[in-house]
C-alpha cells in the first residue's frame, strides 16, 4: 500500500465542544495537585503540627512531626488510591466511565469531613484512605475518558490536560497552604483540605451534561448511543464526513477486538499481543514514577526547610517552582502538538530530571550547608519541575492510555495507575528515612538514586517506547496486533484507515452527494 490516508486535521477551535467537556472530565486530576501541595505544606505547618505533633525545641517553629505519622498521611492516600485503580477494569466493565467518577465525588466529599471535623490521629488514617479510593478512580477514568473521546492528532495536547490540571491543583494548594501558615489552630489546616470540596462539586454537576466515552458504549454494543455520544463531542463544527470516517474506523476496531478476543479480563492483559502493549503500559507509568517527581511533590517544602531555608522561603519557593511546573505544562502541550513526537519529548524529559537531581546530590555533597547549596537546591528544584511538567508529565498519560486496547484499556490503565501508586506509596514511605536528620540524613544527595533512576527511563524510552503520534487508537491497535517494531512504527501504513475512507466514499456516492474526502485528504497530503 503506497500511502496512507490521513483524517483532515481539524483545528481545537472546531473540537472546541470535545475540549470543552474534556475539560470538565479532566478536572478531576485538579484533585491530586491540591491534595498533595496541601499535605507537603501541612507537614511545616505550626498550626498543624500543634495538633498532630509533638513539642520540639531544636525543631522550626518549636513543633516537630512523627516519622509514623509523616509517612502514613502521605502513603495512605497512595495505598486507597493503588487499591481503587486495581479494580477499575472489572468496575468499568459493568457501569462505564461516568458513575465511576460519580462514585468517587461522593467518597471525596466523605474523606474531606472526616479529615476537617476531627483530631483523631485513626480519623485522619481513616480520610487519607478514603480519599485516596476517591483519587484512584478520579485519574483512571478522567484519562481514559479524554483517551477515547479526542481525536487522534489532539489526543496528546487533550490528554496531557492530566498534568495541566495537576498543576493548577498544586498551584492553588501551594497558595492556599501558603496563606493558612501563620494561623496557630485548627483553621491553618481545615481550610487546606476543605478546598478538596472544590472538584467533586464541579465534577458531579459537569458530568450531567457529559456523553459517556463512544468507545465504551460501542464496545457493550450500544451502537446507537455510542453514534449519539460521538457526534455529542465532535459538535457541528467539525466536518460531518470527518466524523463519518471517525465512526466506521471505530466500528471496524472494535469488531476486529472482538473477532481477534472471545473474552475480556484482567488476565487477558497478558496474552498474546496484548502482552506487550501492557508492559509497555507499565513501563510508561512505572517511568512516571521513577522521575522521582513524587518525593519533590511530598515533601518539596519540608526538604527545603531541613536543608536550613526558612518556612516562609520554603513556601515562597515551592510556590515558585509549581508556577514553572505550569509553564512546563504548556510548553509540553505545544511541543507534542506542533513538534516533537512522544518518544522525543519522553526522552528528553528524562534528561532534565536526571541532570537535575543529579545537580542536587552534587551540590549537597561539595558544598553542605552553604547558601550556594540552598541556591542550588531553589534553582535546580525549579528546574526539574519546569522540565517533568513539559515532557514526562504531559506525556505519559496520553502514551499510556493510546498504547492498550480499547477492550482491555480500563484494565490495564487501572493496572497501571495502581503500580504508579505503589511506586509512589513506596516512595512516600521510605523517603523520610533518607532525608531526615535523625535517620540517614541524606538530605538532597537523595537525588544520586532518581537521577539513576531517571537514566533507566531514558534507555527505556530509546529502545522499547513506539512512535504513536497522529494515529488513531484503530490504527495503533492494527500496528500492535501486526507486531509492528519500535523503529517501523511511526512510517508503517495501516490498512484500517483506507478501508474506512473507502466505505464512507461509498456511502456518500449512493446518496448522490459529492464527496470531499479525497480532496480534503490530497490537500492535507500536499500540505
Amino acid at each position: 500500500m503506497a500511502h496512507s490516508l490521513q483524517i483532515p486535521q481539524t483545528t481545537l477551535w472546531q473540537n472546541r465542544k470535545c475540549l470543552l467537556i474534556c475539560c470538565v472530565v479532566s478536572i478531576a486530576n485538579l484533585q491530586y495537585g491540591l491534595d498533595s501541595a496541601a499535605v507537603g505544606g501541612l507537614q511545616a505547618m505550626p498550626g498543624f503540627l500543634r495538633v498532630f505533633g509533638y513539642p520540639s525545641p531544636k525543631a522550626p517553629g518549636g513543633y516537630a512531626i512523627g516519622s509514623t505519622f509523616q509517612q502514613l498521611i502521605a502513603s495512605l492516600l497512595t495505598l486507597g488510591s493503588f487499591i481503587s485503580a486495581l479494580t477499575a477494569g472489572t468496575f468499568s466493565h459493568f457501569f462505564g466511565r461516568k458513575v465511576a467518577l460519580w462514585i468517587a465525588c461522593v467518597l471525596n466529599a466523605i474523606a474531606c469531613v472526616l479529615q476537617m471535623t476531627s483530631t483523631s490521629v485513626a480519623a485522619i488514617y481513616a480520610g487519607r484512605l478514603i480519599l485516596g479510593f476517591a483519587n484512584g478512580f478520579l485519574v483512571t477514568f478522567s484519562n481514559i475518558y479524554t483517551s477515547e473521546a479526542s481525536p487522534a492528532h489532539l489526543r496528546g495536547v487533550i490528554v496531557a490536560l492530566f498534568a495541566y490540571w495537576v498543576n493548577i491543583g498544586s498551584i492553588i494548594g501551594s497558595a492556599v497552604t501558603n496563606a493558612t501558615k501563620g494561623i496557630l489552630d485548627k483553621s491553618s489546616y481545615q481550610i487546606p483540605i476543605g478546598t478538596l470540596f472544590i472538584v467533586p462539586l464541579i465534577l458531579s454537576v459537569g458530568l450531567l451534561f457529559v456523553p459517556e466515552s463512544p468507545r465504551y458504549l460501542l464496545s457493550k454494543g450500544r451502537e446507537a448511543e455510542a453514534r449519539k455520544s460521538l457526534e455529542t463531542l465532535r459538535g457541528s463544527s467539525v466536518p460531518a464526513e470527518i466524523v463519518e470516517l471517525e465512526w466506521v474506523e471505530m466500528v471496524k476496531g472494535i469488531e476486529e477486538e472482538k473477532r481477534l478476543a472471545t473474552t475480556v479480563g484482567a488476565l487477558e492483559m497478558f496474552k498474546g499481543t496484548d502482552l506487550r502493549r501492557t508492559l509497555l503500559c507499565f513501563g510508561m507509568i512505572a517511568c512516571q514514577t521513577g522521575s522521582g517527581v513524587w518525593f519533590v511533590i511530598s515533601y518539596g517544602t519540608y526538604f527545603l526547610i531541613v536543608s536550613g531555608l526558612s518556612v516562609s522561603d520554603a513556601f515562597k519557593y515551592s510556590i515558585m517552582a509549581t508556577c514553572l511546573g505550569f509553564v512546563g505544562v504548556n510548553m509540553g502541550m505545544y511541543l507534542m502538538k506542533r513538534h516533537l513526537g512522544r518518544r522525543s519529548i519522553l526522552i528528553l524529559g528524562g534528561c532534565i530530571c536526571g541532570f537535575s537531581q543529579l545537580a542536587l546530590a552534587i551540590a549537597a555533597t561539595v558544598a553542605p550547608g552553604t547558601k550556594a547549596m540552598q541556591n542550588c537546591l531553589v534553582g535546580f528544584t525549579c528546574l526539574f519541575k519546569w522540565g517533568y511538567n513539559m515532557c514526562v508529565g504531559a506525556a505519559s498519560y496520553p502514551v499510556a492510555t493510546e498504547l492498550v486496547s480499547t477492550r482491555l484499556r480500563a484494565w490495564t490503565v487501572g493496572s497501571a495507575t495502581s503500580l504508579g501508586y505503589l511506586l509512589a506509596w513506596l516512595n512516600a514511605f521510605c523517603t523520610p528515612y533518607f532525608i531526615n536528620p535523625q535517620n540517614l540524613g541524606w538530605g538532597a544527595k537523595y537525588g544520586y538514586i532518581w537521577a539513576a533512576s531517571n537514566f533507566m527511563c531514558v534507555i527505556f524510552f530509546f529502545f522499547c517506547m513506539p512512535e504513536m503520534k497522529g494515529r488513531t487508537l484503530e490504527e495503533i491497535d492494527e500496528l500492535f496486533t501486526n507486531k509492528v517494531g519500535v523503529w517501523k512504527f511511526k512510517g508503517h501504513q495501516t490498512a484500517i484507515r483506507h478501508e474506512a475512507a473507502r466505505e464512507v466514499e461509498g456511502k456518500i456516492i449512493e446518496k448522490g452527494g459529492v464527496t470531499e474526502i479525497r480532496e480534503r485528504v490530497s490537500r492535507e497530503e500536499g500540505n
